[in-house]
């Protein structure tokens, strides 16, 4: 969760650090710091605070140095804090890192050192085993260090006696590096550092970087030369600012249409689903009993659109598991087993491990990401890459969509080999998916309808989502939409279920959101409206236009085949969420307590 950026080069460090930091603003953090040597004083100088980066960039307006590392934190060990926030400095080891470091306060009391801590976390721990190993030689200090470290870590490191030098090295956690004529970078995330040069490499686990001006050099713990793999950036970082949106959320939204169809097309050849340029061999559709989903938060919410499109269209069960709790459940998995793992990083913690796990199960995997040479990535057997490109926002929109596309087609690719679908059906099913960007246009060119609809909403306290079908999927995505950019208490509940106990929390003026769209559910869904009704709710429908009754509906959405609407309904429902945000003047971006990519269990 935490943001490592790093430099050494022929300019000065500070602005190139700080940029970096506010890049990595969207992961969410509540302090920064940076640390850069100094040529005078030969010594690397930290400074750093509680807050925002803007608030470290009036501090820090004398720094002076062409090599540093900078970090914003996210709090695990220690309140937020001056003090709590990196780098860290002990002896002469200064350090950053992300990650959780499971045997600190046994290192800390094998070492002795309680007492000349500055701090209450794991990772000034590491600066000091590091510093305590340190003689001469900094890889051999850092490999003794880190054989004795239990847990997650991608570490950046200066040595006070080593100028202009970076040093680095992880386990789970990534490293990404690059160079250019002006110098090498290395950061957490590629968003960071992109703009430098197109070509990067993820820092393989247990290798030592050596990191200065001219050159980043790979060794082993045995002192062997690694030859890393480099990736080509496929995305514009140049273009990721706002371009003129208030919010990245809102331009994300926007870019849904363009970023739907790069999905969906670079995977249809003769009005077919294809994934040979993905190198995902067709047996690993053929050679399953039943699938697993495995995802946290809203991709765990495309997982449950798949599981309806997979189990209706190719009849084979799936299961959709939290990640989070997937490992100690107990879980009944074979080599028979398809595991698809969902997450939009790639680095998600919990997912990966609960990808290992299924791996040394037996089972076959499939994962789901966004970026490229992400750890998720590497450790699946296959991985098809949406094209959502970067998304800042905390809340997570095209990249949610995307994955859904995904989902669309594999679900075809999978009765199509089953013989389920014959060449007209499956020409049939890919006819209607492409239909989806058109559809999704239709929704953002009527956006100011539902900004109206929103201004209905911003003094709520509770609001209630309600659903049949693929609909109530949509919903819980909807949901967790609205709570958490919004701050209002939102939940969603399967229709059908309200009589069983949940109506008791529908009382005069509570909103409820009702989502319509299955044809074959209407009648039941309208009687669920006017249940709710009448007990006083006042009703936001959204009902797709051939369904729609008179007086009926709020909002309409476009015409589609009822297995199809998940995405243009979540396109209109995202859009409530960002304008009741929006409006009540909070920071859509960057909601209270989250952070974009969750590197922590």
């Amino acid at each position: 969760m935490c943001g490592i950026i790093g430099y050494t080069g022929y300019s000065e460090a500070r602005g190139i650090l700080l940029k970096g930091l506010k890049t990595l603003e969207y992961r969410g953090y509540d302090s920064a710091g940076v640390a850069v040597y100094h040529p005078d004083f030969k010594e690397v100088l930290v400074s750093k605070c509680e807050g925002r980066v803007e608030k470290l960039e009036m501090r820090t307006a004398d720094v002076r140095g062409t090599a540093g590392i900078g970090h914003t934190r996210w709090a695990t060990h220690g309140g937020v804090s001056d003090e709590n926030s990196h780098p860290h400095k002990f002896g002469s080891v200064t350090l950053v890192h992300n990650g959780i470091i499971e045997n600190y306060a046994a290192i800390k009391n094998q070492l002795g050192i309680a007492r000349r801590l500055k701090s209450q976390t794991d990772s000034e721990v590491v600066a000091a085993l590091i510093d305590n190993y340190y003689i001469d030689d900094p890889k051999e200090a850092i490999i003794n260090a880190v054989k004795e470290l239990s847990g997650t870590f991608g570490l950046g490191i200066m040595f006070d006696d080593v100028p202009n030098k970076l040093f680095a090295v992880r386990n789970v956690s990534p490293i990404i590096c690059c160079q250019n004529e002006d110098g090498a970078y290395i950061a957490s995330d590629i968003m960071a550092i992109g703009e430098y040069s197109e070509k990067y490499f993820v820092l393989p686990e247990f290798s030592i970087a050596e990191i200065s001006a001219d050159s980043i050099e790979i060794t082993d713990f045995n002192g062997n030369a690694i030859e890393p793999e480099y990736l080509t950036l496929d995305w514009d970082i140049k273009n990721s600012g706002k371009c003129g949106y208030p919010f990245y959320m809102e331009k994300e939204i926007m870019e849904q249409p363009e970023v739907i169809e790069k999905t969906i097309s670079s995977r249809i050849k003769n009005g077919a689903p294809d994934f040979t340029a993905d190198n995902v061999d067709d047996s690993i559709f053929t050679d399953c009993d039943n699938v697993t989903v495995i995802a946290c938060g809203t991709a765990m919410h495309a997982g449950l659109v798949g599981k309806h499109l997979i189990e209706k269209f190719c009849r084979i069960p799936v299961t959709v598991n939290m990640a989070s709790e997937y490992m100690y459940n107990d879980p009944i998995i074979n080599e028979r087993t398809l595991v698809i793992c969902v997450s939009q990083s790639g680095e998600t913690i919990d997912t990966l491990e609960a990808l290992k796990y299924a791996r040394r199960r037996g089972a076959k995997s499939l994962s789901i990401v966004n970026v490229k040479g992400s750890t998720i990535a590497r450790e699946s057997e296959n991985v098809i890459y949406t094209n959502a490109g970067p998304e800042i926002a905390v809340a997570s929109t095209k990249a949610y969509t995307t994955q859904v596309a995904v989902f669309y087609l594999i679900a075809a690719k999978i009765a199509q080999l089953r013989e389920l679908f014959d060449e007209e059906r499956t020409a049939e099913f890919v006819g209607e998916l492409s239909k989806i960007p058109a559809a999704v246009t239709d929704v953002l060119e009527r956006r100011n309808d539902i900004h109206l609809l929103a201004k209905g909403m911003l003094t709520s306290e509770h609001t209630f989502m309600i659903g049949r079908g693929l609909d109530y999927s949509s919903l819980l995505e909807a949901s967790l939409k609205l709570k958490e950019i919004s701050y209002i208490h939102s939940e969603a509940f399967a229709s059908g279920e309200l009589k069983h106990g949940t109506i008791a929390l529908i009382t005069d003026q509570t909103p409820v959101i009702a989502l319509m769209t299955q044809s074959d559910l209407q009648s039941k869904q309208v009687s669920n409206i006017r249940e709710v009704q009448s007990r006083g709710a006042v009703v936001l429908t959204f009902v797709k236009k051939s369904l729609v009754q008179h007086g009926e509906c709020s909002f309409e959405l476009p015409d589609m085949h009822d297995d199809f609407m998940a995405i243009p309904s979540i396109i209109a429902l995202q859009l409530l969420a960002y304008y009741v945000s929006s409006d009540k003047g909070l920071d859509v971006d960057k909601p209270r307590n989250l952070a974009k990519v969750v590197t922590v269990e």
